[in-house]
């Protein structure tokens, strides 16, 4: 019970967590004006919203306002990653344990979750090159957890100073009007 009592109150780290199960928008102490009284995610106009998971990607400006966001696609990416077992065409290798008769084999990596790890650097080395060229000021990430972690780590300071939120949601096969809806509500 204490632990749930400390998970709700953000005692564990996971400070996205809202009671009821919800989630709030993670965003740093710089950009609090991105979130309005009740902790939604303020949509203004010219924010760049990038719906990601580690196979696709959409790249969104709202063409709209704040009271009415219209997201447009800006670009799509999109990136063919079949599972493991469609890219392993071998046995993982085995070695040699010394002089003794067994030989232990190494683990066999999973080609599917490094083609998702490859796929949010190439979208954090597109974001630099945007930031770079001024294409945004404001930019909203959502990605599920793992891909937003994996992009985090990759993004360059010049992107994480206009990261305004982010969201870890799993979006990118939802029609845009829906993406605009649950950020609203976000």
């Amino acid at each position: 019970m204490e632990f749930a009592a400390a998970f709700l109150r953000g005692k564990t780290g996971l400070r996205n967590i809202v009671p009821g199960g919800a989630f709030r928008p993670r965003v740093s102490r710089s950009n609090q004006e991105a979130l309005n009284d009740m902790g939604d995610i303020i949509l203004r106009h010219g924010i760049w919203v990038v719906v990601a998971d580690g196979e696709k990607a959409l790249f969104l400006r709202n063409e709209g306002d704040a009271t009415y966001p219209n997201l447009q696609v800006v670009r799509e990416i999109e990136q063919q990653n079949p599972a493991t077992r469609e890219q392993g065409a071998e046995r993982p290798g085995r070695y040699s344990n010394g002089p003794s008769a067994h030989n232990s084999a190494f683990d066999e990596a999973d080609w599917h979750r490094l083609g998702k790890a490859r796929f949010a650097d190439e979208i954090a080395q597109l974001l630099y090159s945007m930031a770079h060229r001024g294409d945004f000021d404001e930019l909203v990430i959502v990605a599920p957890p793992m891909v937003l972690g994996e992009m985090r780590k990759k993004l360059h300071a010049e992107v994480s100073d206009r990261v305004m939120a982010e969201v870890p949601k799993t979006l990118t096969n939802h029609v845009v009007a829906d993406i605009e809806a649950i950020l609203q509500a976000a």
